[in-house]
């Protein structure tokens, strides 16, 4: 093994060089002499290149098996084809640089329903068909909000939001919980959403009850529960804590699993876990300021990434669909992409945070296209948004919170998102065409 991996640098020094002829012939061929020579005096061209036209011969090949590739590639996407269409393909920086955007600017959405609760709104949802959202409080209650009915109501000004009832947009509200509500993700395929509470308990409720106020199921710990993601199967379930140690639940038999190696732990509290669409890895960031990434089916940390925001602490994690990329943020008010095959990061997004430190933990997001990463500034509670592909900044949008964002998320497959604050209020933003 040694002998191989010693081959490997040099291997790749031989294919650079090669590379730079290629290059370099091309551009004698193209009648860029004074350029090519350049390049030949940089790299050590020795001996020297010939004009030749392979490069491009060799490019407009590859582009055509690239595009062979991200076919098949998108084939085997657990994304169901319909939704493929309406949603598009998402990011894929191995194919796609000079796209077009085609969903709405951030922007451009607007406010069409704000619900209430009776403390700070700590934490929110969407089902994964798009038709629920779900938002949690540190009063302890949750409520869970029909979209079509927010929309519905959208004009109606004689609409409040102190009961549930025909036709009202709160179609359920939850209490069961006896402390402030952290996290909420609904379950992948049936109707059931899990919340986890600083009262160290994750509560399952079957919201297709319509007299359901408590849970049917709980998950106890000793430490507050600080997120949670459901495997795409809906069978386990990652659990972060106050405490360093990830667990993996069994949903069916409440049976915790957590790594037989000790060391692959993080060393402080977890602020954010989610599973990869794939099922293969999930990920998870804490306050040590690091990032892991673990194998979903061994339960073992296959990568970190140490000081992943300069040593600030890491807010947030989430991969994109086609499970190629992570986007984090950071208590340095910065955005990142990070490469998985390569272990880099590959755009970092910044203009956002005009102290460059922020108190509160909040999320970074993609739009549903991927088109666009989104971005809450905790000072102006304004939305930052930037091309996903190149970083370019795109308009504010003031958020109309009258305190710190607290959770953000958006749609998986339609213009809109939701926005939870320390106001008590959650806002549901929608574009209208």
């Amino acid at each position: 093994m040694s002998e191989v991996n010693n081959d490997k640098p040099e291997m790749c020094i031989k294919n650079r060089h090669h590379l730079y002829r290629l290059m370099i012939s091309q551009l004698f061929y193209d009648g860029h002499t004074s350029i090519a020579s350049s390049l030949a005096i940089q790299v050590n061209a020795d001996p020297p290149c010939s004009p030749s036209d392979r490069l491009r011969s060799i490019v407009t090949k590859g582009l055509q098996h690239e595009t062979d590739r991200q076919k098949d590639d998108e084939q085997a996407s657990n994304i169901n084809p319909v939704q493929q269409m309406l949603i598009g393909p998402g990011l894929d920086l191995e194919f796609d640089t000079n796209v077009i955007c085609t969903a709405p600017e951030p922007s451009l959405y607007e406010t069409v329903y704000v619900t209430s609760h009776k403390g700070a709104c700590k934490a929110g949802a969407f089902s994964p068909d798009g038709q629920l959202i779900a938002t949690g409080s540190s009063d302890a209650s949750i409520k869970i909000l029909d979209i079509e009915r927010m929309l519905a109501k959208a004009q109606d000004t004689s609409c409040t939001d102190n009961q549930e009832g025909q036709g009202h947009p709160v179609i359920r509200t939850l209490y069961d919980h006896l402390e402030e509500v952290t996290c909420l993700e609904f379950h992948p395929n049936k109707p059931i959403l899990a919340s986890g509470s600083r009262d160290c308990h994750v509560k399952l409720f079957d919201y297709s009850k319509v007299t359901v106020k408590k849970a049917f199921k709980t998950i106890s710990d000793v430490y507050p529960i600080t997120c949670i993601s459901f495997h795409p199967l809906g069978d386990h379930m990652v659990m972060g804590t106050s405490s360093p140690i990830i667990r993996l639940y069994d949903i069916n038999t409440v049976q915790c699993y957590v790594s037989a190696v000790p060391s692959h732990q993080h060393t402080s509290p977890i602020t954010s876990i989610k599973f990869e669409p794939g099922a293969k890895y999930f990920v998870s960031s804490s306050r040590d300021g690091s990032i892991k990434l673990w194998d979903a089916v061994s339960n073992k940390c296959i990568n970190t990434f140490e000081k992943a925001h300069n040593g600030s602490q890491v807010c947030s994690v989430t991969f994109s669909r086609n499970g190629k990329y992570i986007l984090s943020s950071g208590k340095d008010s910065l955005v990142k992409l990070w490469e998985l095959s390569t272990s880099r990061c590959l755009i970092a997004y910044t203009g956002a945070g005009t102290t460059g430190k922020q108190e509160h933990h909040t999320q970074a997001l993609f739009n549903h296209t991927e088109e666009y990463v989104m971005f809450p500034d905790e000072v102006t509670t304004s939305l930052c948004a930037w091309n996903s592909r190149n970083a370019s900044r795109q308009q504010l949008l003031s958020l109309g919170h009258n305190g710190p964002i607290r959770s953000i998320v958006h749609s998986p497959n339609s213009a809109s998102f939701l926005t939870c604050s320390d106001d008590f209020r959650a806002r549901f933003w929608y574009y209208n065409k």
